[in-house]
């Protein structure tokens, strides 16, 4: 496509920059008589799409065609991933040329990194060492490296050190394992944040210290010595000092220090017990945390009670795409992934409308596994329209929609932190009838409203062979917890509503 096609695409490139996701867009452009002419639907694309691409090309001679494509996908896979488009005008589209695929890739000023120097290697498994309170972050670069997520198993394993995930990591360390703490930062668990501010030492693998996993950053991990593994430079010391730096393939580094340690291990009960003590000190939800749980088969299910049930009948192999909002979070902490590629959502960028395109590409290149999408009655709109592709490409996915009437987490924050004002927050004056709309698109179409019909609404909608489309009508101010108020530290996260 071209001009609006192309602008349109933009929100997507720079979600795929965001959280280093390789793609390799396509856009068509005017003929090169025509560039600069403000032409019928001429866009400057590639200068549009400039900072928000790791590289993109404008194709203006029909022989570099070919090794355009070849660079094109090289970049977006190979060190830190990312989106490359590819700009073509359309009598370059329609040229011949000789088919001469490149045999090898010349690109002078591009350098990859793979393992860390053997001296930084060294001054990690020192520390590692030395360590009693030591803390590993698995982020998405555990995933993006293949196989990365084997030898960060046995790292965490051989220091007996817990594990906190960022939105990006998780699958890339079991959420099951025992030393497994969950998510980290403004919505992380209890235990994560704790175990985080009290380390000694923390290990980062493949992320980026980003606002909203650091909190107020000057008193995120302010006692610890911090081994940052990343495989692009430019995130050393960005936004924290990384005190032992190494740059490389996650995968190849957590080798080189599992090497580097020999057959060294240890155990460290002192610091398990206190880790323990913080996860039976506040739960994620539960009686002990002060929530009204409801049981009632007539009562009206809360939205973490879905996503569980959506866990349970669905358990860890099937992929989950989410959009963005208080249903993420949820998502997040009750969809427990135990491997990687096993969980979609946008992190970095925070993109409504994310999860049913996520999950149609996911369906695509998965067909053997099975495909849920995670949505909200806000998120879900944004790209409603994709039921129309679900539908034509026989896609099996299975939509759980959380329709609480609200954009939750908008309205969440008015309550919390502008005393109640809500603005622009009720959808339900103009709320579409979900099942009838998934209807009209050929899609089976559920819906629940008691805690007693969600089981078997869930079950159905597993058995179904097509694609469905479960509406949940749950509890319509149920809030996320824990929350970090804005420009609050990680250990000042609110746990529990007011007054509990």
């Amino acid at each position: 496509t071209s001009g609006p096609g192309a602008t349109n695409l933009v929100t997507g490139l720079c979600d795929a920059m965001m959280d280093s996701t390789p793609i390799v867009a396509i856009t068509g452009q005017v003929v090169r008589p025509l560039i600069g002419r403000d032409a019928f639907q001429e866009a400057d694309v590639t200068g549009i799409t400039m900072p928000v691409t790791k590289h993109n090309y404008l194709v203006t001679d029909p022989n570099d065609l070919l090794r355009v494509v070849r660079e094109a996908f090289y970049i977006a896979r190979t060190g830190r991933p990312g989106p490359v488009l590819i700009d073509i005008p359309k009598d370059v589209t329609n040229a011949p040329v000789r088919w001469e695929y490149p045999p090898r890739i010349h690109l002078p000023g591009y350098r990859v990194p793979r393992e860390a120097s053997p001296e930084a290697v060294a001054a990690a498994a020192e520390a590692i060492k030395a360590a009693q309170r030591p803390v590993l972050i698995c982020g998405g670069g555990v995933i993006s490296s293949e196989g990365a997520d084997g030898p960060f198993r046995v790292l965490a394993e051989r220091m007996d050190a817990p594990v906190v995930e960022t939105l990006m990591g998780l699958g890339g360390f079991p959420m099951d394992h025992p030393l497994c703490l969950g998510l980290v930062g403004m919505h992380g668990t209890f235990a994560a944040n704790r175990a985080v501010a009290n380390s000694d030492l923390l290990i980062a693998c493949g992320m980026r210290f980003d606002d909203r996993v650091t909190g107020m950053a000057s008193r995120f991990a302010p006692k610890a010595r911090i081994i940052h593994i990343d495989i692009d430079p430019a995130e050393m010391s960005k936004n924290l000092p990384a005190h032992i730096p190494l740059v490389g393939d996650c995968a190849a580094v957590l080798s080189q220090i599992n090497e580097a340690l020999g057959d060294w291990s240890q155990t460290l009960p002192e610091w398990r017990a206190q880790v323990r003590a913080w996860q039976e000190q506040f739960p994620l939800w539960g009686v002990r945390r002060g929530e009204e749980i409801p049981t009632e088969p007539d009562a009206v299910p809360k939205p973490q009670q879905v996503i569980q049930a959506v866990q349970a009948a669905f358990g860890p192999k099937a992929i989950v795409a989410t959009d963005v909002g208080q249903h993420q979070m949820w998502a997040a902490h009750y969809c427990t992934r135990t491997e990687p590629r096993t969980w979609l959502s946008s992190s970095g960028l925070g993109t409504m409308g994310f999860g049913l395109p996520a999950a149609i590409g996911a369906a695509i290149g998965r067909p053997d596994r099975e495909v849920v999408l995670i949505t909200g009655d806000g998120s879900f709109q944004m790209c409603i329209q994709e039921l129309a592709t679900v539908v034509q490409e026989r896609l099996p996915i299975k939509i759980v929609l959380i329709n609480n009437g609200y954009l939750g987490m908008v309205r969440q924050w008015q309550e919390m932190f502008y005393k109640g004002r809500y603005k622009e927050v009720d959808l339900r004056p103009g709320m579409p009838d979900f099942v009838k709309l998934a209807e009209a698109y050929g899609i089976k179409g559920l819906r629940v409203r008691r805690l007693g019909e969600l089981e078997a609404a869930v079950a159905a909608a597993r058995a179904h062979e097509g694609p469905v489309l479960l509406e949940a009508v749950v509890a319509e101010e149920e809030n996320v917890f824990p929350i970090v108020p804005p420009g609050g530290a990680n250990t000042e996260a609110l746990l529990q509503p007011a007054g509990r």
